[in-house]
């Protein structure tokens, strides 16, 4: 059964699978910060710089399989499969919107 993801985070999904960079960095607000592998990117250059890297270097493709509400944020579970060590994975990502974009993401185990 697909989950129904409110429509920033649908379009990050949709986006970022479609491995399309500039399409990732144009669902965050312009001081957006995204946490990932310990690293953390502020703002659409860095993000869409950071997608670019990810697609070129893991091919990842995520299948959202869960969403909840937790503490402000919408934390989805999704498997995500790429060339990378333990492939697939299921990852959580931690999205708090506003404003209808994206203004952080936290990516985790």
């Amino acid at each position: 059964m697909a989950i129904v993801l409110s429509e920033p985070i649908a379009a990050y999904f949709a986006a970022s699978n479609a491995g399309d960079a500039d399409a990732v960095a144009a669902c965050f607000a312009d001081d957006a910060l995204v946490h990932d592998e310990g690293r953390d990117m502020r703002g659409p250059g860095a993000i869409r710089d950071w997608t670019a890297a990810a697609v070129s270097r893991y091919q990842p493709v995520a299948e959202p399989l869960q969403s909840e509400d937790r503490d402000g944020a919408t934390v989805v579970t999704a498997r995500v499969s790429g060339t990378f060590p333990g492939s697939p994975a299921d990852l959580r990502y931690a999205f708090v919107l506003r404003g209808g974009q994206i203004a952080s993401l936290r990516i985790g185990g």
